[in-house]
């Protein structure tokens, strides 16, 4: 089962840069999109519908152009949830979940803080709140894969500047210790990146600012993490960097289910 995670920051905006060519040729089972920034029905055109395919989108009602997630599939899902009970978050556009038998892949997006004090307490509000689902799910017995852009690093190897960005949003240590503790032993959480490439230092977003991207001075913020029953599944991941559809990478998983 191949499943791809992917940041569009504006899926019209990746389309036009070649995003569902390149993703036809892939063969994947599940494309996991955060950032849509756009309604459903903006999105409805052929050209944003890959033959053999079906769409699932949860929009932000808040404003629109923003946030946004998606799941396409090749397999009809048994349901579809986009609402985990909780307004600031659910309205923002941050969830949705398609169930297939015993397998469930979430695509998920997770609050920045970058923008200042007030985002940044949104941003621990939310961590707080999912921390108790997440364990639920872990405990649920069912199959997770959770997909998406999550904001934060995990370690020194997933920032290219990890002195400098200590007091910065997605590197702070209370940030860390949190996604560290969704993945603190063999019961926690599977960084599926991380379990395929214990020392790999690849990154999967880029500041627009600067030659962020062509000297690859990166973060690593988009994960899958899947429950520890998929572990010994884990075939191989890839992290598209070139060419460049979106600000973010596509980050490909391969599960032997």
């Amino acid at each position: 089962m191949r499943i791809i995670s992917f940041n569009a920051n504006g899926l019209r905006s990746a389309t036009t840069k070649g995003f569902f060519d390149w993703f036809k040729t892939q063969n994947a089972d599940v494309l996991c999109v955060q950032e849509t920034k756009a309604q459903e029905h903006q999105l409805s055109g052929p050209e944003f519908l890959p033959d053999g395919y079906r769409a699932f989108f949860r929009d932000a009602i808040t404003k629109k152009g923003y946030s946004g997630v998606a799941i396409y599939a090749k397999r009809e899902p048994d349901e579809v949830r986009t609402a985990l009970g909780w307004a600031p978050f659910d309205d923002e556009g941050r969830y949705i979940e398609a169930r297939f038998g015993n397998l469930s892949v979430v695509s998920f997006y997770i609050p920045s803080g970058s923008s200042g004090d007030l985002r940044q307490g949104f941003k621990f509000e939310v961590m707080q709140w999912l921390k108790p689902i997440l364990d639920q799910w872990l405990a649920s017995g069912r199959d997770y894969v959770l997909c998406g852009d999550w904001n934060i690093v995990r370690s020194r190897l997933d920032i290219k500047n990890w002195t400098s960005n200590q007091k910065n949003s997605g590197c702070l240590p209370p940030e860390r210790d949190w996604l560290n503790g969704m993945c603190a032993d063999d019961s926690g959480w599977v960084d599926a990146y991380r379990a395929l490439n214990a020392e790999g230092q690849d990154y999967t977003w880029w500041s627009n600012r600067g030659a962020a991207r062509a000297n690859d001075v990166g973060w690593r913020i988009d994960y899958q993490f899947a429950t520890p029953s998929l572990r010994a599944k884990l075939r191989g991941c890839s992290i598209l960097k070139d060419p460049r559809f979106s600000d973010h990478a596509p980050f490909t998983v391969d599960y032997d289910v």
